[in-house]
């Protein structure tokens, strides 16, 4: 009766996807020192996705140590990790493998406007999106953002006996009551580790970024396809069952 070949011992299985891991974790830090946990410990303060896991991730380092370190030849190891461990760093493993492209956690079909539209278009998107920051376009050159606050900026200073007039209001009446508010773009084909590393450069400029807008080749005269907040960032889900 022919036996059936069996397939990699546990051993074998956690070193491959601690392996995978590590690697991954090298292009997502991008540092000169490529240790394990030094990976761990500087991409945990910037990635969430390494955040998530960082106290998992330093136990296995331990675990990999104790099980490689202490192999006796090629192929034999001294101890087997638990089936449980190695079923979860193999899901941390395809978690860190799977493509993030940005376009993955960006708000679509991204409400923008023209400098010269009404502003009635704008506070009818406000009413039927809920949204309260619209990006602005001139000749389709971005421009700025208008907010919902710089909207009622204006109408408390242009209100006559308890009323306005929208009629005749256009967003370039609104943006000169609007600040300036730092936006960066990146293409399509970026992940979210570089949008991470781009919020996080804006953080320790003091500079607050509003967000980054997606386009086709990440140029501030095409199209948005996706605009990302902070709070995007925040939302993200690396967990695994």
């Amino acid at each position: 009766m022919k036996q059936m070949k069996k397939g990699p011992i546990l051993s074998e299985r956690f070193e491959v996807a601690f392996n995978q891991v590590h690697d991954a974790m090298k292009d997502i830090v991008k540092i000169n020192d490529e240790r394990f946990v030094v990976l761990v410990k500087v991409g945990a303060k910037k990635y969430q996705i390494i955040e998530t896991f960082k106290k998992d991730l330093e136990q296995y380092a331990k675990l990999r140590n104790a099980i490689v370190h202490e192999k006796m030849e090629i192929g034999y190891y001294i101890a087997e990790p638990n089936a449980k461990v190695v079923e979860h760093i193999e899901k941390i493993a395809n978690v860190f493998n799977r493509p993030n492209y940005a376009m993955s956690i960006a708000t679509k079909n991204v409400m923008y406007f023209d400098y010269n539209d009404s502003i009635l278009k704008v506070t009818e998107a406000i009413r039927q999106y809920n949204y309260s920051k619209f990006p602005i376009y001139k000749n389709k050159d971005f421009v700025g953002l208008l907010t919902a606050s710089s909207i009622v900026k204006w109408m408390a200073q242009n209100m006559v006996s308890t009323s306005v007039n929208l009629a005749d209001t256009h967003i370039f009446d609104i943006m000169k009551y609007e600040k300036y508010h730092p936006i960066d773009f990146v293409s399509k084909s970026t992940n979210i580790f570089d949008v991470e590393t781009i919020f996080e450069k804006s953080h320790k400029m003091k500079k607050k970024l509003e967000a980054v807008i997606i386009t086709e080749n990440g140029k501030k005269d095409e199209t948005p396809l996706g605009i990302i907040t902070p709070w995007d960032l925040i939302e993200i889900d690396y967990t695994v069952d």
